[in-house]
């Protein structure tokens, strides 16, 4: 059934997985509503943004996007959808919590486009490398933790240099590499400040790194919509 009123999670102020390129997402996806006629909601406390100009979304909240603003705003506008991929990591981490505080089950409002399902299955890099096992991806060595003591036997087991990775944090933030004990334990207790998981993970330094982009369409159909070759080799960046 198509929605008449949809509620959209801006891109919030520009930092590390949620920069210009979620602002430019969020504003394509209101202008895709909006030809087929559908009434559109923003939230975004960012008004230095493009999706927040005059003549993009019908209604626009200069409100934070957490939890409990984004239900005042349902309360307000009983939107019958809501898009959660179009902000960045602030707008993922609000519609796993919106979900699992059951505001969204309570109100009606159904979650269009990317699942919660599949946000937690991305974001979660303990779930993550468990459905590439499913469809028989090879991948590097790593091991989920939740505290640097777990990370210390995880590196050990693995051998340095290893690679930290944090769940939930588009863009790499926090992650690096940790070349011995000292370095993990360093990085390890600011990464728990940020996040609740800490992947362990072979380290593949020099490596070539290809990157696909692939668009997939609820029919199965796949565009690569681009391929690219990195000028500098794996282990220069923090968040590949």
């Amino acid at each position: 059934m198509k929605p008449k009123k949809v509620l959209i999670l801006g891109s919030g102020g520009l930092k590390i997985g949620q920069a210009g390129e979620f602002d430019y997402s969020g504003s394509q996806a209101i202008k895709a509503l909006k030809e087929e006629g559908i009434y559109t909601i923003l939230i975004n406390p960012n008004i230095a943004t493009i999706q927040t100009s005059k003549g993009l979304a019908d209604r626009i909240y200069f409100l934070p996007i957490t939890p409990e603003f984004v239900e005042k705003v349902i309360i307000k506008e009983q939107p019958d959808g809501i898009l959660l991929s179009f902000g960045g990591q602030t707008a993922l981490n609000c519609g796993v919590e919106l979900e699992k505080q059951g505001i969204l089950q309570k109100y009606h409002v159904r979650v269009l486009g990317t699942s919660i399902e599949a946000i937690k299955n991305t974001e979660d890099r303990d779930l993550f490398v468990k459905c590439l096992d499913q469809i028989k991806v090879k991948y590097p060595k790593s091991i989920a933790t939740t505290s640097w003591e777990e990370a210390k036997i995880a590196a050990h087991n693995l051998g340095y240099p290893v690679m930290i990775r944090l769940a939930y944090a588009l863009g790499g933030r926090g992650s690096g590499i940790c070349q011995n004990e000292q370095e993990l334990i360093e990085r390890c207790t600011k990464a728990f400040t940020y996040a609740p998981q800490v992947l362990v993970e072979e380290w593949l330094g020099g490596w070539k790194e290809v990157e696909y982009e692939v668009v997939r369409d609820q029919y199965d159909n796949c565009i690569t919509v681009c391929n690219m070759e990195n000028v500098d080799p794996l282990g220069i960046h923090t968040g590949e």
